[in-house]
């Protein structure tokens, strides 16, 4: 059984960095395409970046493209999102996702975490 958790989140300045993580703790996520989304307040959800089993397809969204980097390692059932140069409007509860292939669309994902928040000052 699928069961996501994300870890990672906090208060970070702008122009900072964090790395969040989404661990797998059924074990299953090698098997799985992963994606990030994050909602902010009042906002709809958004596509953050997906990443495939393999980990040779990535998509990004367009907001954060060039400063976001999805990777996985199978063998720890881990994602990462890498968050660079950080912006107030990345705050947001980032949320980790599983499904059969990558894709920018939540529907496609049948496996989400509770998220975790992240709150970027200027």
């Amino acid at each position: 059984q699928v069961q996501l958790v994300e870890s990672g989140g906090g208060l970070v300045q702008a122009g900072g960095s964090l790395r969040l993580s989404c661990v797998d703790s059924g074990r299953t996520v090698s098997y799985y395409a992963m994606g990030w989304f994050r909602r902010a307040p009042g906002e709809e959800r958004e596509f953050v970046a997906a990443i495939s089993w393999s980990g040779s397809i990535t998509y990004y969204g367009g907001s954060v493209k060039g400063r976001f980097t999805i990777s996985r390692d199978n063998a720890k059932n881990t994602v990462y999102l890498q968050m660079n140069s950080l912006e107030p409007e990345d705050t947001a509860v980032y949320y980790c996702a599983g499904g059969s292939s990558p894709s920018r669309r939540d529907v496609d994902y049948g496996h989400w975490g509770r998220g975790t928040q992240i709150t970027v000052s200027s």
